[in-house]
């Protein structure tokens, strides 16, 4: 007697080949367990940190009071000590300090203790800051005053000055991280899709059969890339200025120096393209090794919130990504009012990036 066909076997048997196939093809693990398991990490990583803020320490101050030892203790404040006041007041313009300190004995103090003035120097650009400081200071003091002062007087009065600064607003962090990622994802996905499709539909091929050189070949599609992605760029840039008021500090100049770190960080990106084009051997291949390439520099490269969120541990793999310095480049020619020749360390590393990844990419391609 014939043994009964088992649909459940063949069910089953689907299931497992399947089942097997996904766990063989890189992109179904990247995406299913690859993309949650970094953004838990990455996420994890800022919400197990300690959020800081930076806070300049005038010269002048005394630095051998309760107060000063104190927020030297608090981990979420980080002192700024090694800078002149003039730097430190550029920098409290520009938002990079939150606030300055400045404490000093006060010379009537009573017979119960010596009392401190706390002057703190805030500006609008780091408005979204200075109350969660003042905050920690008020607590700081009220601390000291249960040790030196517990029955009425405070051991330190504090009187805040505003220095004039630009108001710095969320757009003119994030607008610059998005343009950066754009460049990115485009130079990354869109270059290595691009030729390993020309490569495998004999495209390539049959330009060899043109008198076309093989440069005028790269440089003509780079070229269409650079060109679709600076307008992509404008447009981003004018949404931003119109809509949401980003900060273009020298207007056109600053849009136009924009435009030049657009193409310097695209160019960069597009090697990285080359060389998943060049090793990949199968279309499928390309997602996992293109995520490899962005996915960290999405999540540690400033994009959304500073690296300075993150772990100490952490911020050195932050500071030798590309995109790291292509962002903090954008930022401080956009809100800043940088120049390009203001910008010898973010352009060096870029370069040094763009070398490296050539060289890689010459060695790597494949045209057939």
């Amino acid at each position: 007697m014939p043994k009964k066909y088992s649909q459940l076997q063949a069910l089953l048997a689907i299931a497992t080949a399947s089942f097997k196939a996904m766990l063989r093809s890189p992109s179904a693990v990247i995406f299913t367990i690859g993309f949650p398991l970094a953004f838990v990490l990455v996420f994890g990583f800022i919400g197990n940190g300690v959020f800081s803020v930076r806070v300049g320490v005038d010269p002048a101050s005394d630095i051998h009071n309760p107060i000063y030892k104190a927020l030297t203790k608090n981990p979420e404040v980080r002192l700024v000590t090694n800078e002149s006041q003039q730097a430190m007041i550029a920098a409290l313009k520009k938002g990079k300090l939150t606030s300055i300190i400045n404490i000093t004995p006060k010379a009537d103090s009573g017979a119960a203790g010596q009392q401190f003035a706390v002057e703190l120097f805030t500006s609008s650009a780091g408005a979204d800051k200075i109350n969660l400081f003042r905050g920690m200071l008020k607590n700081v003091i009220a601390d000291e005053n249960e040790k030196a002062f517990p029955q009425n007087s405070s051991i330190a009065t504090v009187h805040a000055t505003i220095v004039p600064g630009r108001k710095y607003r969320e757009i003119d962090f994030i607008l610059p991280g998005m343009l950066g990622f754009s460049l990115l994802s485009t130079g990354v996905f869109g270059t290595a899709f691009l030729f390993f499709s020309l490569r495998q539909t004999l495209v390539l091929k049959r330009f060899f059969a043109t008198p076309v050189t093989r440069f005028n070949i790269l440089f003509g599609e780079a070229l269409s890339r650079l060109i679709f992605q600076l307008l992509g760029a404008i447009f981003l840039i004018v949404l931003g200025y119109y809509f949401f008021k980003f900060t273009l500090i020298h207007g056109l100049g600053t849009v136009i120096e924009m435009l030049i770190l657009s193409v310097i960080g695209l160019i960069i990106f597009m090697g990285f393209g080359f060389i998943i084009s060049g090793i990949s051997k199968s279309e499928s291949a390309i997602p996992p090794m293109a995520n490899v390439v962005t996915l960290p520099q999405f999540l540690l490269a400033g994009t959304f919130f500073p690296i300075d969120v993150f772990p100490s541990w952490l911020q050195p793999i932050c500071k030798i990504l590309p995109l790291t310095y292509l962002n903090d480049a954008l930022r401080k020619v956009a809100f800043e009012g940088a120049r390009l020749w203001q910008l010898p360390k973010e352009l060096l590393i870029l370069l040094v990036w763009g070398l490296v990844v050539y060289a890689v990419a010459v060695k790597v391609f494949r045209w057939e």
